[in-house]
């Protein structure tokens, strides 16, 4: 069901992307409806489908914000923005394209020309990429962590154990943020090293959760890799990392945002044919009211991803933490807003697993805790204010 107002923000993009928010919009609804995905995502549990990916690829959209050199399309993170909330409110199987391009994104900042050409290539041409941060005893306090990366004859030799690596289990090559020095902070001494998925002395063991096959389990131990895997300057990887937070953030935002909207979309349609008491629930005004105000927060919310975005296309080494962090913050609890929303207005067919609310609820529910909770966002910004 198309939604003119949920629109509404679209009058700040140029003709050509708002095409090419057409486009991809159609590709989803032709391809990725309700009819096919099931079948597209071996029954809802495995969230990335590599054919799909392939053929966004030969499209040229999967490659969307990467360089024209390597085989991309040359966009920005606005235009990056766009596809990720298309394909998420479209529901398009590509589960492990948001945490490829926040790899790509590092790539393209730190990466030396040989990792470009041979990274961001496999990116545009549909590849995977993931990026492990947390573990055991390392989450929110990322540089906590306690994987070690060691120079021994020529190679880096890492040990160690992270958690919760999205799609580690699709992607060509991990990197892994590792300590490989000490220094009167914890913050000194990381440095990013990538990985093959295939390496020996890595293990990746799948997460069982609510979402399905999406998170992992990675052990390093004594995993062998080549001097050239370090990316960008060995001991600088904290300063590597908080110069990709306002991309990363924003990724995430514009993946959440799609999924607020595709949860508003379905719960709108059941409350304009769902019948009670003689008439369509939808003309109750408690659920108008709901609907009123989704549907401002959503807009709201696609106006402040779009500007976040257009400022770091503008700026990119400018560091935008309150803008960026209110972005994710706002959409990621707007996702689950929606979602829960819906399933009080579809009532009893919300919770069935017959109806795809329930799907999009646990689909939310992470995106508030993934990539800094909500309440990290919240000290971010509380910081930026001077408290």
């Amino acid at each position: 069901m198309e939604v003119a107002l949920s629109r509404g923000a679209d009058l700040g993009l140029t003709e050509e992307q708002q095409d090419f928010a057409r486009a991809v919009r159609d590709f989803c609804a032709r391809e990725c409806g309700p009819g096919r995905l099931a079948e597209l995502t071996a029954g809802f549990d495995d969230l990335h489908n590599s054919g799909i990916a392939r053929r966004m690829a030969e499209l040229g959209w999967y490659g969307v914000a990467v360089d024209e050199a390597y085989g991309g399309s040359g966009g920005g993170l606005l235009e990056a923005c766009i596809f990720l909330e298309e394909t998420a409110r479209g529901e398009a199987p590509i589960g492990a394209y948001a945490v490829t391009l926040i790899v790509a994104g590092a790539l393209a900042r730190f990466g030396t020309e040989d990792q470009k050409q041979r990274l961001l290539g496999h990116v545009a041409a549909g590849g995977a990429l993931a990026i492990a941060m947390s573990e055991p005893e390392a989450g929110s306090d990322v540089a906590a962590l306690k994987t070690r990366a060691e120079r021994s004859d020529g190679e880096w030799v890492l040990d160690g154990s992270k958690m919760w690596c999205s799609y580690a289990h699709k992607a060509m090559e991990i990197l892994i943020v590792c300590r490989t020095g000490r220094g009167e902070s914890k913050h000194e001494g990381l440095s990013m090293i990538f990985v093959p998925r295939e390496a020996e002395g890595l293990t990746v063991t799948p997460i069982e959760t609510l979402g399905g096959k999406e998170t992992n389990e990675l052990h390093l131990e004594g995993c062998r890799v080549g001097a050239d895997a370090l990316l960008g300057e060995e001991g600088h990887g904290w300063t590597q990392l908080m110069a990709g937070l306002n991309y990363e953030r924003v990724i995430l935002a514009a993946s959440a945002l799609g999924l607020a909207q595709r949860a508003f979309d379905e719960a709108l349609a059941y409350a304009g044919e769902r019948r009670q008491f003689g008439r369509a629930i939808g003309s109750f005004q408690a659920t108008q009211h709901k609907f009123a105000d989704l549907a401002t927060e959503l807009v709201q919310a696609r106006l402040l991803v779009r500007a976040v975005a257009s400022m770091t296309d503008a700026e990119p080494e400018r560091m935008l933490p309150q803008e960026a962090s209110m972005a994710k913050l706002a959409c990621t609890e707007l996702a689950k807003r929606c979602a829960l929303e819906g399933m009080q207005i579809m009532g009893g067919y919300g919770y069935a697993t017959e109806y795809p609310m329930e799907r999009y609820l646990r689909a939310a529910v992470v995106t508030t805790i993934f990539g800094g909770t909500s309440e990290i966002q919240k000290n971010i910004i509380a910081k930026t204010l001077g408290l």
